[in-house]
């Protein structure tokens, strides 16, 4: 394998590791469910496509066949997450769970302090 390739690994397998951790990160950190679904669907879900192809390319690259698992796993993920985090917020949404936002025709909240 040349240098360029592992260089190309080795972003792939960073930038997986970083999307993966701000993730976790994310749906450790916020404070309602509405906005923890955005962790994992989003960033999480980048992250592991990324390590997925890295290793589809590593496999592919040193034995003598295509590696196709990681494809179609990655496939799988990128249907899979958005329709799952779309089911749990309608059934959060029918369940009438609530958020840490307004909704959008509440009055805002008076001002307190110095007016400018």
């Amino acid at each position: 394998m040349n240098t360029a390739v592992e260089i190309l690994l080795s972003f792939l397998v960073l930038a997986g590791a970083i999307f993966t951790f701000i993730g976790s990160l994310g749906l450790a950190r916020f404070r309602d469910f509405y906005t923890r679904l955005h962790g994992p669907t989003k960033a999480t879900t980048l992250g592991v496509g990324c390590l997925l192809v890295a290793s589809s390319l590593f496999f592919s690259l040193t034995t003598d066949s295509i590696s196709l698992h990681e494809i179609l796993v990655t496939l799988f993920l990128f249907i899979t997450a958005p329709v799952s985090a779309h089911l749990l917020a309608k059934a959060a949404l029918h369940r009438q769970l609530p958020s840490l936002t307004p909704p959008p025709d509440a009055e805002p909240p008076p001002r307190t302090g110095k007016q400018e």
